[in-house]
């Protein structure tokens, strides 16, 4: 397993949201604070790698030592296939993409009718790509951005049947589809080929549960799990550092139209996820991040960077733990 760096965790540090009145970052600038931060690679928006040279980015990523992936929304054939050549040339492992459909949330009920016919089209255009992930030796993934659950992805990667095709897992998001993360990420652990390190504090709300960014470490993932669980399961999976968005996501599972074109769930399923957001849920206080609550732009930011010297305490400490149980297991 080896620990990188995406860019949408710190996006008004980096200059990536509009109102930062920051210089937008480059490719190279995001290796550099990687290596900053001794972490061993990065995971490039692929608008910013489109801003450089390629072959330039893969240079300096194996000059320092890094891996490389990448990262795009949608999945148009032709888009894809571009962004699987650039990918390629930036000496990337991994190209990730999200599909969207659903909002923020988890929420389907604007997608009543329709949602099986937008799997369909996912799954043809990722099959037609796939081909060419194939030729290039490219990983192509597709990422649980609080769209997907694990039943799809799954049937995803089982009917598409590559090794060139996977999953890019994000840690906080199997809460957003009211799945329990250790559940999920038992499920998906074959297939998985990156990650994304989120963390979340739950705050209760009268509709379900408000997802609120923190952290890596201070919310209410099980870390230590995961990392002893794909080391088992998947050991050379790439992990980036990637902090949740600004705005809490409201996840509305006491709607009953919530379940709008979910796949059927037991009522196991349900006592799991329901017990562990009332395990670990906060009844009360102030939840809004500094964003939320209107602060400037240059303490959005120092937020953005605080929440990474904490995270990078302690990913730094788990991965230290983590090692020495591996080598006594060795001896």
């Amino acid at each position: 397993m080896r620990f990188g760096l995406t860019a949408y965790g710190t996006v008004y540090h980096m200059g990536l949201a509009g109102a930062s009145n920051r210089v937008r970052i480059t490719a190279k600038d995001q290796i550099d604070m990687a290596e900053a931060y001794g972490l061993e690679g990065v995971e490039i928006p692929l608008d910013i790698l489109s801003q450089s040279d390629p072959a330039e980015v893969a240079a300096y990523a194996r000059q320092k030592g890094m891996f490389v992936n990448v990262a795009m929304g949608g999945f148009e054939p032709a888009a894809l296939v571009k962004a699987l050549h650039m990918a390629k040339l930036a000496g990337a492992i991994t190209l990730r993409t999200v599909v969207g459909g659903a909002k923020f949330g988890g929420d389907r009920r604007h997608m009543a009718g329709t949602w099986q016919p937008f799997l369909q089209q996912i799954l043809s255009s990722f099959q037609e790509a796939t081909e060419v992930a194939e030729t290039l030796g490219v990983n192509l993934t597709v990422e649980n951005h609080q769209d997907i659950s694990s039943e799809e992805i799954l049937w995803l990667c089982e009917t598409i049947g590559s090794e060139r095709f996977g999953i890019t897992l994000d840690t906080g998001n199997p809460l957003a589809t009211a799945e329990h993360p250790a559940d999920f990420f038992r499920k998906v652990a074959p297939y998985v080929k990156n990650a994304h390190l989120k963390d979340y504090k739950i705050y209760r709300s009268e509709d379900g549960y408000r997802l609120v960014r923190c952290a890596v470490g201070q919310g209410v993932i099980d870390f230590p799990g995961l990392f002893q669980l794909l080391s088992e399961v998947n050991p050379n999976v790439t992990m980036s550092v990637e902090h949740g968005a600004l705005e809490a996501r409201h996840v509305r599972v006491l709607q009953e139209d919530y379940w709008t074109e979910y796949p059927p769930r037991t009522a196991a399923q349900l006592t799991r996820i329901l017990r562990f957001v009332e395990d670990n849920a906060r009844a009360g206080g102030d939840w809004r991040t500094p964003f939320e609550r209107g602060q400037s732009a240059d303490e959005i930011a120092k937020y953005e960077l605080e929440e990474m010297d904490i995270a990078m305490g302690y990913l730094t400490h788990q991965m230290r733990r983590f090692g020495e149980r591996k080598e006594s297991t060795l001896s």
